[in-house]
């Protein structure tokens, strides 16, 4: 009887071959390019065709092509010779003259390639691996991806946040806030930094950041100073409800800036600070009967599982209990809107979520050089990140929180649950 002789082990590597498909993508980019610029030119010659001299010749005509020139795609490096047109007479006509919407005229690498380079810099890829991550992806003949482009980047997404940071808000308005002070490490320098963050939901329910600002520390006075600035470029009215940690120096700002705005104490972060002063043994069971608080389907329910807390760990563990009691009427501040809103209203979620991705690029380069290195950083990273956020639960409702409109337990008070309550 034969015995079975093991299998050799084969690399999966082994099983990797050189395949024409990518050079046959590559090519077919190119054709389809080529004859999407010829058509854009010829369009344009045709409507100008009755643009003539006295003897009735055409005035805007083709003329050639201009010089070969790389630009870097999705698919790879492609050349380019793209057709050029004598439309000289246009300026005495006071036309515009041909400019391809295709391939501009100064054009090197498409815009994904461009938002590209951000995205691995950004997610960890280190400025000296540059050149070779990018030569995997696009070719080895791929130029201009150098990672000298990282330093200027830096310097364009500097200016960037200087512009966006001075746009006008006077008409904007807001109806929910999520804010928070996130601390990053520098190694250029002695002391964390803190970055403020405002997250906002808009009347349509969509979020986008409303400040990023380097606090320094999340005292009242640097949100202070942010709110003042937002003031002073128009945001005059401040949002119905502001969901943050209750430790954050943003609650005494925003009580002399924005005095209409309710407070909201975000679970997550009291969550873990009450199961801080606890033992281990008992953290699942504590962590079980706050859940029992905030996922309550009332307010009454919800307080009544607070006192339940209360009873049972106040004896053993005042730390815990006090930490939770000082912020109740903060944390139950959500039921009072809609109930669509509640799973957007108990925590930070908007900030912890994507600050996940920002602490992982700052501990795979053991921290950024300096602060201007991380507030760039953490500016494009939150751009990137809005474009994924999801509109809120429950956003034609936000209309009827702006107007004032009274909720209880989530629902709309109306005259009729009015007087079912009195009977």
């Amino acid at each position: 009887m034969k015995k079975n002789t093991p299998k050799p082990f084969v690399s999966p590597e082994e099983n990797i071959i050189d395949c024409p498909l990518d050079e046959i993508v590559k090519k077919g980019a190119q054709r389809m390019l080529r004859q999407a610029l010829e058509v854009e030119v010829d369009s344009f010659v045709e409507r100008h065709q009755y643009v003539m001299d006295d003897k009735a010749r055409r005035l805007v005509v083709r003329n050639g092509y201009n010089k070969p020139r790389k630009i870097v795609t999705g698919a790879g490096q492609i050349e380019v010779r793209a057709p050029r047109v004598d439309d000289r007479i246009l300026d005495k006509l006071n036309e515009p003259r041909f400019k391809s919407g295709i391939v501009p005229r100064y054009l090197r690498r498409t815009k994904n390639i461009n938002e590209l380079i951000p995205v691995l810099y950004l997610k960890g890829i280190s400025t000296g691996d540059f050149t070779e991550a990018l030569q995997v992806l696009l070719g080895k003949d791929v130029v201009g991806l150098s990672a000298e482009n990282i330093v200027r980047l830096k310097q364009i997404w500097q200016k960037e946040y200087e512009e966006w940071n001075n746009r006008d808000l006077s008409n904007t308005k807001y109806v929910y806030w999520w804010v928070d002070g996130v601390y990053f490490n520098v190694r250029l320098d002695d002391d964390r930094q803190c970055i403020l963050i405002i997250i906002g939901a808009r009347e349509d329910g969509t979020k986008e950041i409303v400040a990023i600002e380097d606090g320094f520390r999340e005292s009242k006075e640097s949100w202070q100073s942010l709110l003042r600035r937002l003031k002073r470029r128009g945001l005059k009215t401040g949002p119905k409800l502001a969901v943050g940690d209750g430790a954050l120096g943003f609650w005494a700002a925003v009580r002399e800036e924005y005095l209409d705005t309710k407070e909201q104490r975000c679970w997550v972060h009291k969550t873990f600070n009450v199961l801080d002063k606890m033992p281990q043994s008992l953290q699942s069971r504590a962590k079980s009967m706050l859940h029992d608080i905030y996922l309550a389907p009332t307010k009454k329910d919800a307080d009544n599982a607070f006192d339940i807390f209360i009873e049972e760990f106040d004896l053993k563990y005042p730390k815990a209990v006090d930490c939770l009691r000082k912020d109740r009427d903060e944390l139950m501040a959500f039921y009072d809107y809609p109930a669509e809103h509640w799973i957007h209203l108990r925590s930070t979620n908007p900030i912890e979520s994507t600050f996940a991705t920002v602490r992982l690029r700052t501990k795979k380069t053991k921290g950024s050089g300096s602060r201007i290195a991380t507030f760039t950083m953490v500016f494009k990273l939150l751009l990137s990140a809005k474009k994924r956020w999801k509109r809120l639960r429950g956003y034609n409702k936000i209309e009827d929180v702006l107007n004032g409109v009274t909720f209880k337990d989530g629902e709309m008070v109306t005259s009729e649950t009015t007087e079912t309550v009195e009977a």
